[in-house]
């Protein structure tokens, strides 16, 4: 048996290949493809129902990238040992698919539709991200399923002052711009990453030479369509309206409706009640015997109430909650609230808020990564958490959903640029974000907020970071917009962007922008850019009043640290046998202590709450591996008694012979008497043998002799 595979060939700026390949793999799933840029190898597959499910009027569309552990050649970690829910990194890829995907679907699509991604081999230098989405829409292309594609995503970095497309991980190291780009033929859609305080402007021109290399991508998929003979796309009947009733919902609200609208209340509730006022009077004004859909009445009027503050935004120039586009909702900040946390902070913007708290751990406290990719350990940590209650819902904790995880990894990317390096960091830092209000943009609220928090906790950032939404509203037929900053949720949901910009004042550190329209405009993107900017500016001038620089130390009960680099030979004697020395000393002093090698070195950092222990630790691990000096004093300790001297510890794991003829001046007969087990001495280490490396230890080296006792 033979299959009829088709293949096309996509060629990178620098000449690399990418190519597709379908009619192989999944030849039931309604669309498949197999996407391979050198061994990296992607199988995206996608199902979606011939009818749409009753009372369903959305698209239930799920997107799932999984990495198979066995592409790398590895068997999963943990007890089960086998692909389990999918880990942080692989909801992120889902999620970057799923933001392109989603809107290119007809907005009257409303089947159940399922795409899986599925990495079945693994190049340790191709990073498979930056081929998901291509992935995912080739399975559309190559499908019946309608969609207004083709799109694709690719990844653009600046290295060493050049732009690159989808480079390698090694060469990504050294990147200070790292941006995930998706797009149409005609426009970009969507925007996420991060960058090392760059200007507005260079990011521009990434993104731009990122739409260049996702034009060639696209155009590849549309000539595959063709190949595969798939332009003739299902026909399908999900909603059924009713055109005069949707005409009169118009006629009776969109006056009213606007009016409230314009309002400018600053409680969201307050709009809540007066839009849900003017559709219980025109429910009312049906009479109780009236046959009309309500459901069709709901959706006729959602609508309305849509184009209504756009067309009061676009014409009157002002904001639902009456501020200007470019005005900025007032805000309030408060770091030290929690006494008891080593650095906290409140930032509140309006009816956002975020209570945001940093804790910093050990080595011991790093959050251990096993995936098909990477292996490895991660020293930051940004957990966001978006309870029910923040904004007056009900619902069941179970837990971070997607969107925490994603919100949480922005936050992450704007603050981590500013954190210092990690041979200057001894702690593992965790910042945990609880969003205690919402209305917009509470992701940008945890940047702002997790920015004061470390600054709190007297971490020696480079500068604070502030983060800011910016929305738009366009008319295509008027050619009017208007690009709102700080926007609302109601901006969010009823508007034609969400972009999302953080940064310090030297330039921007992470973004994310999801667009709704086609065709966004350089003018546009450039004004909203530009916009933010002194949106960021201002914001980082309110936080300064709270919290303008780094607190000069750590809080009194933050555990403190100290670095000892010890040579090689010496990590046996402080770790001891089976740990038994580094455990004691732990034991004693109450410190952490976590030894690695590093650079044919010992690398040897010590935790401790209070400077006694500390102090102890340091004396004991220096004790350890110091080298005995002929000449020098020490305090030792009597560990055995013999006929002709004591066996005295001066150091730790050092003991040294004190001869009955070095105890005293005088000659004594026998040791009875003399020294006690366990009795402190001070000695003097007088002589090393060159043969058997024993040491010579003399007390009455350091006593005066008999003469100048008499003479004094």
């Amino acid at each position: 048996m033979s299959y009829n595979a088709i293949n096309k060939t996509i060629l990178l700026p620098d000449g690399r290949e990418i190519t597709i390949e379908t009619g192989k793999l999944a030849k039931q799933a309604d669309g498949s493809v197999v996407v391979k840029m050198g061994n990296t190898m992607l199988l995206a597959a996608v199902v979606s129902n011939k009818e749409a499910r009753e009372g369903v009027d959305f698209l239930p569309l799920s997107v799932d990238y999984q990495e198979k552990f066995a592409s790398s050649g590895k068997i999963p970690g943990g007890f089960l040992k086998r692909e389990a829910r999918l880990s942080d990194y692989e909801v992120l890829v889902s999620r970057l698919v799923d933001r392109i995907l989603r809107p290119i679907f007809p907005e009257d699509y409303h089947a159940e539709t399922q795409m899986t991604i599925h990495l079945i081999s693994a190049d340790t230098e191709i990073m498979p991200d930056a081929l998901a989405a291509l992935a995912a829409s080739a399975a559309l292309a190559v499908s019946d399923i309608p969609f207004n594609g083709p799109i694709s995503e690719v990844r653009v970095a600046r290295i060493d002052g050049q732009l690159i497309i989808n480079p390698t991980r090694t060469d990504l190291e050294r990147a200070d711009i790292d941006l995930m780009v998706g797009a149409s033929y005609d426009s970009v859609a969507m925007v996420e990453g991060e960058m090392n305080e760059v200007s507005e402007a260079e990011m521009l021109e990434a993104i731009q030479f990122a739409h260049e290399a996702i034009k060639v991508q696209c155009k590849a998929q549309m000539e595959l369509t063709e190949l595969v003979g798939k332009q003739q796309k299902r026909e399908y009947s999900h909603e059924i309206h009713d055109e005069e009733l949707r005409a009169k919902v118009r006629e009776a609200t969109y006056t009213q409706t606007y009016e409230v609208a314009k309002r400018g209340s600053a409680n969201k509730a307050d709009r809540k009640e007066g839009f849900a006022a003017v559709l219980d009077a025109f429910i009312a004004s049906l009479g109780e015997d009236h046959t009309y859909d309500m459901g069709l009445i709901k959706t006729y009027y959602h609508d309305v109430e849509k184009e209504a503050v756009r067309n009061m935004i676009l014409n009157d120039r002002v904001r639902l909650d009456g501020r200007a586009l470019d005005q900025i909702r007032p805000i309030w900040t408060e770091v030290n609230y929690l006494p008891a946390t080593h650095g906290s902070a409140i930032f509140t913007r309006g009816e956002t808020q975020s209570l945001t708290t940093v804790t910093l751990g050990t080595k011991l406290d790093e959050q251990l990564i096993d995936s098909a990719m990477v292996s490895g350990t991660s020293k930051f940590l940004l957990h966001y958490n978006f309870p029910a209650f923040s904004t007056g819902e009900v619902r069941p904790n179970r837990g971070p959903g997607r969107r925490e995880i994603g919100h949480g990894n922005l936050a992450l990317r704007a603050l981590k640029k500013v954190l210092p390096a990690e041979s200057e960091n001894p702690y593992t830092i965790r910042i945990v974000s609880d969003i205690l209000e919402s209305n917009g943009s509470s992701s940008m609220a945890t940047v702002c907020a997790g920015s004061l928090a470390l600054m709190d906790a007297g971490v020696p950032v480079k500068g604070a970071v502030s983060g800011i939404a910016m929305g738009l509203i366009t008319d295509e037929q008027t050619g009017k917009f208007a690009v709102l900053s700080d926007i609302l949720g109601d901006e969010d949901h009823l508007g034609d962007m969400d972009f999302k910009v953080a940064g310090t004042k030297n330039g921007i550190t992470a973004c994310q922008m999801d667009i709704k329209v086609q065709g966004l405009s350089h003018e546009i993107m450039t004004q909203a850019l530009e916009q933010a900017h002194a949106g960021r500016m201002h914001i980082l001038n309110e936080m300064s009043k709270t919290l303008a620089e780094p607190n000069a130390d750590y809080k009194p009960h933050t555990p403190r640290s100290f670095n000892i680099v010890i040579d090689k030979e010496f990590i046996g004697a402080v770790i001891g046998p089976g740990g038994k020395v580094i455990q004691q000393i732990q034991k004693d002093t109450g410190a952490t202590i976590i030894i690695e090698e590093k650079n044919e070195k010992g690398h040897v950092n010590i935790f401790a709450s209070n400077q006694e222990a500390m102090d102890s630790a340091i004396s004991k691990i220096k004790g350890i591996v110091a080298q005995p000096e002929i000449g020098e004093v020490y305090i030792g300790k009597v560990k055995s008694i013999q006929p002709y001297g004591a066996f005295v510890e001066f150091m730790p794991g050092k003991d040294g012979l004190l001869h009955i003829s070095e105890i005293k001046h005088e000659r004594l007969e026998s040791m009875d008497g003399v020294l006690e087990i366990g009795e402190e001495v001070k000695v003097k280490l007088i002589d090393v043998d060159k043969k058997t490396g024993k040491f010579k230890l003399s007390r009455k080296a350091i006593l005066p002799k008999p003469e100048a006792s008499q003479q004094q």
